[in-house]
């Protein structure tokens, strides 16, 4: 794929009022998930709920692309269509996460570098091959007593840099994805300069792997106090923070932004979204790729009926896509809602 192409996929993952769907939960996850709706974790429930999700009438009007977990990408529905051809008939660019995990970091406790460097360019060929346009790889930034080190960092922005060029060498737009965690007591300002300083050295060393910031995306942390951090904030102080930060360290050639929800509740997520695109103008679109902010009111939904509930599932699913899709242009409004 020309740059031309990468360019011109990267736009089209974040074209105006549309996101992206994160379905890449590993089995691991995704048992969990299964678990709390009381349905067991099979191949055929995972083909049947990520076939529900990929199916849902309309969703290409404001899901740009899915991210999918290998063994979804390689899947079919029930009657035998190959969900890449499902995907690319609404108009919806398949993706796939390559990284194999986050696993602790040597030396330092506490602390986790992403693995799945080894065997990647193969990897990316097939993944090509099969359909995927774009891929994601995860990093986890833990903010805590003396953490995140600067040896933490700079270990997982090079591999972050270093998966985007065998991504761009393959034809395949990387989402690079630095995830400050929500966990922990931190405040505000400490969460916005963990995340600034991620994101400078994440660009630093894209800069040096010579990555065309224009046909790759940045899947960012919002700046949002610790899940237990006594002092908490308003929706406007998350998203004048969020943006400052992202203004602070992100090159205005990068093709757009799309926030993870990160622990957000469902609304909550939205809302924050729609109060950042409310700022103002800024270099770059600035979107969404929600997994369970998106997924979880259909999960619960499709789970307690998983043959007569698809319908319902599938609606309530269009529409947290559909309230997403107008945060990303600010025109979002919590009475829109169904309550």
């Amino acid at each position: 794929m020309s740059n031309m192409e990468l360019i011109k996929t990267a736009q089209a993952m974040v074209a105006e009022g549309k996101g992206i769907l994160a379905i890449d939960e590993s089995h691991g996850t995704c048992k969990k998930r299964f678990e709390s709706i009381g349905v067991v974790c099979t191949e055929k429930t995972r083909r049947d709920y990520r076939g529900m999700l990929l199916t849902t009438p309309g969703l290409g009007e404001y899901i740009s692309g899915a991210i999918l977990y290998d063994e979804t990408l390689r899947q079919s529905t029930a009657e035998g269509i190959p969900f890449v051809q499902v995907m690319q008939e609404a108009g919806i660019i398949p993706g796939i996460k390559v990284d194999t995990g986050a696993q602790p970091l040597a030396g330092h406790e506490g602390e986790k570098v992403t693995e799945g460097l080894d065997g990647l360019r193969q990897r990316l060929e097939e993944y090509y091959r099969l359909g995927a346009r774009f891929a994601k790889w995860r990093a986890v930034i833990t903010i805590g007593d003396g953490l995140p080190t600067l040896a933490c960092i700079e270990a997982n922005c090079h591999a972050l840099a270093r998966y985007a060029a065998l991504c761009q060498e393959a034809g395949i737009v990387p989402i690079v994805e630095p995830e400050v965690l929500m966990d922990g007591t931190h405040t505000l300002d400490e969460c916005f300069d963990v995340t600034e300083v991620t994101q400078r050295t994440l660009y630093n060393q894209m800069y040096e792997q010579n990555i065309l910031f224009s046909g790759s995306i940045l899947k960012a942390s919002m700046v949002i106090p610790g899940k237990d951090c006594p002092q908490r904030v308003n929706i406007q102080e998350v998203a004048e923070a969020t943006v400052e930060c992202l203004l602070n360290s992100v090159p205005a050639t990068v093709a757009g932004v799309v926030f993870l929800s990160g622990g957000q509740g469902d609304e909550e997520a939205t809302a924050h979204l729609d109060a950042i695109n409310r700022l103002g103008h800024f270099p770059w679109p600035l979107s969404f790729s929600y997994g369970r902010a998106l997924q979880a009111p259909a999960l619960a939904l499709w789970g307690k009926d998983t043959k007569n509930n698809i319908g319902s599932a599938q609606q309530v699913l269009a529409f947290r896509a559909r309230m997403n899709g107008l945060a990303a242009t600010g025109r979002y409004d919590s009475s829109l809602e169904q309550h």
